[in-house]
This record gives structure tokens, sequence and C-alpha cells, in this order.
């Protein structure tokens, strides 16, 4: 019987939660054993991750019961809601609620939280430059992460709260450059001239892995995470040197892209204003240094971009 440590995974089929899988599954030699949870353990991605030796349990979010179940005799869990599934701030604050209360009935020693800041406190509801969202929030997908913080620490669950970042995968989902009519490829990131702190989506999992291989040392305390900060400038360059040709910087003014009719326009336009006029303290609080001394392989943006040529042709 395997002495190694059990660590459940939350969204294991997804972009953080498959990060941590794989971490865990690429280290066949280090200390735990991976339980991915899905709501379907026959989906060809939760197939694949069996194949490769990972215990498939499913569970939802939305069920503390089968979360429950799911945590059992786990060391560790990998918590992550998506927000942008349901849209709803209040589904995404239960399904914190339920998997806090999961992991404490079921006696998980550690658990990471995957949270993000409350931007109101940059950004207030009564600040009249942008839109109020849901009624009571100014980023809903950060705020309702925030708030639901206080779940964990209301019910004395041991958690390391990881705060994250924009994942740079949003390239491959239409923020890259396109091409405009005047024939040149143009980056409109509405970031004026602030540094935006990115990371690799699967190197979120690759520093949860090693949160949880520091232990009792991470339990109570908050780690904000980047790959790197970069300007919209910076980003264009990068972008340049992998096609090959110029990339313009034209950023947009937050209204101009909230103004754009594209889904979640209000919500994302008010996350790059929250990025940009708090970026100081945004990115201040990313020490990548401090990031790269958990995950030393850390990739920057251009890693990043190599490993996704095909992706992002021009």
């Amino acid at each position: 019987m395997s002495d190694k440590k059990v660590i459940a995974v939350l969204g294991a089929t997804g972009n953080q939660g498959g990060g941590l899988v794989n971490a865990i599954l690429d280290d066949p030699d280090g200390p735990f054993t991976v339980r991915a949870i899905t709501r379907d353990a026959s989906s060809a991605k939760a197939v694949a991750l069996a194949a490769r030796g990972a215990e498939v349990v499913e569970a939802d979010l939305g069920d503390v019961v089968s979360l429950r179940r799911a945590f059992a005799g786990a060391h560790g869990a990998y918590v992550v809601t998506n927000y942008w599934e349901s849209m709803s701030p209040q589904v995404e604050l239960a399904q914190a609620g339920n998997a806090a209360r999961a992991a404490k009935d079921a006696g998980v020693e550690h658990v990471i939280w995957s949270t993000l800041e409350d931007t109101r406190a940059d950004l207030p509801l009564d600040d009249p430059r942008l839109p109020v969202l849901e009624e009571s929030y100014t980023v809903p997908h950060f705020d309702a992460k925030a708030e639901a913080d206080q779940v964990f620490l209301d019910l004395d669950v041991p958690t390391t709260f990881l705060r994250t970042t924009f994942y740079w995968e949003a390239f491959l989902q239409g923020f890259s450059p396109q091409r405009g009519e005047d024939g040149r490829l143009a980056l409109t990131l509405p970031m004026a001239g602030s540094p935006l702190a990115g990371i690799a989506a699967a190197d979120i999992g690759r520093v949860a892995l090693a949160i949880f291989a520091g232990g009792k040392e991470f339990i109570g305390t908050t780690v904000s995470i980047a790959g790197e900060h970069l300007t919209g400038t910076q980003l264009a360059e990068a972008f340049a040197e992998l096609y090959g040709e110029p990339v313009d910087y034209r950023p947009l003014s937050y209204d101009q892209f909230r103004a754009l009719g594209i889904p979640a326009a209000g919500e994302i336009g008010n996350m790059f204003q929250y990025y940009a006029e708090a970026a100081d303290d945004f990115t201040g609080v990313r020490d990548l240094a401090v990031v790269r001394a958990l995950y030393p392989d850390l990739q920057t943006f251009r890693v990043w971009l190599a490993g996704h040529t095909d992706a992002l042709t021009a």
C-alpha cells in the first residue's frame, strides 16, 4: 500500500486543476498521489487522466455530500471555482462554501483555495467611472472569491490563499493581436501604459504543488503569483518576435472595451481597469523572485509563446 499523501483536486480537467494534476503525475517519485475530481469521469479528459495513473472521482461543487466523499482520506485539497460557468457571484460563493465545509468535515490537513483580490478596495462601488455589476460588485469573479476567503477562515480550515492572475491562455481566446484594415497587426488590450501580471495556467498548478510540499509553513498565508509583469508595449514586442513583423500596441479605453458588445464586456472591462489602476499594488505583491523560488522553471511570456506558436498564427 502506498504511503504517499493524496491531493484531491477540484477542476481536474480544467486549466488550474489540470495543471496541478499534471504536475503531480509528472513527479512519480514525489510524496503525493492525485485524486482528480470531476463531474463526469467518463469524459475524454478524465479518462486520459485515469490512464496516466490518476484516481478519478466524481463530485459536484453544488453538492457538499459528494465533495465530502471526494475529500475523504485526502491529505490536501485544491479548491477552484469557475465563475464563467454560472456567471453568478452567488453561485461561486455557495460553491466555495460547500468545498470549505466538505474539507473541514473530511479532516483535510491542507487546503489551497484559488482566490483573488477584492477590487472594490481600489475601485469602490461609488466610483462613477465604471458600472456596478450584479448589484454589489466591481469585478464579480474577483470580488466573490475574495468574499469567500472569510468562509475558510470562519470554519478554521487549514488554508493557503493562492491569489492567481490573468492567464496567458486568454491570448488563445481572442485577446491576441489582430490585423487591422491598414494591414498591420495590433494588440488592443485596455491597459493604458500599466503592466499586466500574467502567468501560464499550468504554472499555477506547479506552484500549488510546491506549496503542498512546503506543508504547514504555508497554512494561514496568502501567496500571490504571476509569471511576468509586462506592459502592452512589451507584450506587443514579444508578439512581434513571434510573428516576425511589427505589432503595434493600440490600447482601447476602458469604456471602449465595455462597449464592444462581447460577452461579459462590462466585467472584463472593469477587470482591466482594475489591473491598470491598481497595478502598483497588484504587481507589487506578486514578487516574481518569491514565485520563482517556489517553482524555478516558471515560464516567461516568451517561453509560453514559443510553446503555443501553432495556435497563435497571425
